[in-house]
């Protein structure tokens, strides 16, 4: 069973996060051969953080040594070879899968860069930061390319825009 622990602060707005972060984390694990963790017995917890620009920059200069805020960070708790037996061999039943945290200000931006909404944008980022938790990546073409056709997937599931759809003016 997935779990989300969510919190924000301002200048994220009053809205039902938790429920966007979980409908988001669903549709990107049903997606992947890591669909089980949705429905073994152990609980599979994401944390989920909605953050200043300020808090995300600091992280992002920290672990990443850019000195600039981003859109997303994740921080996987399990390393992906490890998935599969993970929830079997959990003590207490209980499996942290990691943290999410996401800027404000850049999600805001980013939306209205592309003429939606911020709250679909965020389903976005948390469905792109769900699959890093699950080890997906993007630094090479063939892992990019892979990870997107997930996310494109999950979206369309949620009823959400193709982020990664090239149109010619």
């Amino acid at each position: 069973m997935l779990e989300i622990a969510l919190s924000s602060d301002a200048p994220w707005p009053e809205q039902d996060w938790d429920a966007l972060a979980l409908r988001a984390a669903t549709a990107a694990i049903e997606r992947t051969p890591h669909g089980e963790l949705l429905t073994g017995t152990a609980s599979v917890e994401i944390s989920i953080r909605l953050a200043s620009d300020d808090e995300i920059h600091t992280l992002n200069k920290q672990y990443r040594q850019k000195d600039k805020p981003t859109n997303v960070l994740s921080f996987p708790m399990v390393q992906p070879d490890l998935l599969e037996t993970i929830t079997q061999n959990s003590d207490d039943g209980e499996v942290l899968l990691g943290d999410i945290i996401l800027a404000h200000g850049v999600c805001v931006a980013e939306a209205a860069e592309r003429g939606i909404s911020v709250e679909d944008h965020t389903m976005h980022l948390m469905v792109h930061g769900t699959l890093h938790l699950l080890g997906y990546d993007h630094i090479d073409d063939d892992e990019a390319e892979g990870m997107e056709q997930i996310e494109r997937d999950a979206l369309a599931a949620l009823g959400l825009h193709d982020p990664y759809l090239i149109t010619e003016d």
